[in-house]
């Protein structure tokens, strides 16, 4: 039984294919449910046939597979196990490829002298219509690291943390885009196959991508912001700080420019100055505070609800033409504890539950 504040819980292991199937046939169900409504979904925002969307996922695949020949078979064997086809499964990939946005989100990643332990965070703004096919999946890859994730079942990857201590947040990032590509979540799985920051900027950086994103990171060498476009892969830190925050524009100064070209998603500008406020960016002790008072600090600044509605803990409203979206959930990561803690729903009014890769 799941607890209606908890998420449903799996877990699987073994080869690419092995892991697929596994979660194929554990979330099968999810999975075509996830399906059956995804393009009704996509057409909130953006008209686009059936026909056509299931053409860029077919089309998406060749990328996938030179990207990485063992992503593409644990999709296959996923595909098998929940009886839908393979370009029905891309299709779930490619989604934010079809949109002029995915989400708008605020995230952050600390690290000292901020607090004693590295934290990452993020409240994730999206269609709170995913919320009952969304898990907390754990994958235990053959060679690789494990990771823990909450996504949405049947994608290859999304939020969350991997055991050699690299965590991901992810924002939609407004810039140019292309039809085709490497979809984004990809990226997102070639992160968590990575132990260091360089690493993980070689993931990114090597894919041929379809669209811009943001990748708030936590890695051992501490907190780290990828503002990600076709062109580049640009990397933003804390420095003596030990803190970078981020909501849905360009910041770092070789992109700033893209700013002028996009229009704001969700007061993008307004939440980057309250998160930053809440948090007293750049203005901190050397000593940190303790473990227990940052996370409770970040759970209140995470609840903030100035600016309503397009505020950092955002609710469904009337407010055009994203007034649908919400805080789906909020989590916390903790990757020196190997822990995340996640709201299911707004944080304002929803605990906090702890999932802990073992």
């Amino acid at each position: 039984m799941v607890l209606p504040n908890r998420y449903l819980e799996m877990e699987v292991a073994g080869t690419p294919r092995e892991m697929g199937r596994q979660l194929g046939e554990a979330a099968g169900e999810l999975i075509r449910g996830f399906s059956a409504i995804a393009m009704d979904r996509v057409n909130l925002t953006l008209a686009i046939s059936r026909e056509a969307a299931l053409g860029v996922a077919r089309e998406s695949i060749p990328f996938v597979e030179r990207y990485s020949v063992d992503m593409l078979e644990e999709m296959k064997g996923v595909a098998e196990a929940a009886r839908i086809s393979l370009d029905e499964l891309m299709l779930l990939q490619v989604r934010n490829q079809l949109q002029a946005s995915d989400s708008g989100c605020t995230s952050l990643s600390l690290g000292r002298p901020f607090c004693e332990q590295r934290i990452l965070a993020q409240n994730w703004d999206a269609d709170p219509a995913l919320d009952e096919f969304t898990i907390v999946l754990t994958r235990r890859p053959v060679g690789k690291p494990a990771f823990m994730s909450v996504t949405q079942a049947g994608l290859i990857a999304y939020i969350g943390f991997n055991s050699a201590g690299v965590g991901l947040c992810a924002n939609t990032l407004p810039a140019p885009s292309r039809r085709l590509g490497v979809p984004h979540y990809f990226l997102i799985r070639g992160v968590y196959e990575s132990t260091s920051l360089e690493e993980a900027v070689n993931a990114v950086s090597r894919a041929e991508r379809a669209i811009p994103a943001n990748m708030m990171l936590t890695t051992p060498q501490g907190p780290a912001d990828l503002e990600v476009t076709l062109e580049s892969v640009q990397v933003l830190d804390g420095g003596a700080s030990g803190l970078v925050t981020h909501t849905n524009h360009c910041r770092h100064p070789d992109l700033i420019r893209i700013n002028d070209s996009f229009p704001e998603l969700i007061q993008s500008h307004a939440r980057q100055t309250r998160i930053d406020a809440l948090l007293n960016f750049g203005n901190r002790n050397a000593e940190p505070g303790s473990q227990d008072a940052t996370v409770s600090r970040l759970m209140t600044a995470l609840s903030d609800h100035e600016g309503h509605p397009r505020s950092i803990c955002r609710h469904t409203n009337d407010d055009l033409p994203h007034g649908f979206w919400q805080t789906v959930f909020s989590v916390i990561i903790e990757p020196d504890k190997q822990q995340m803690q996640i709201t299911r729903g707004t944080p304002c009014d929803h605990p906090y539950e702890r999932y802990i890769l073992a």
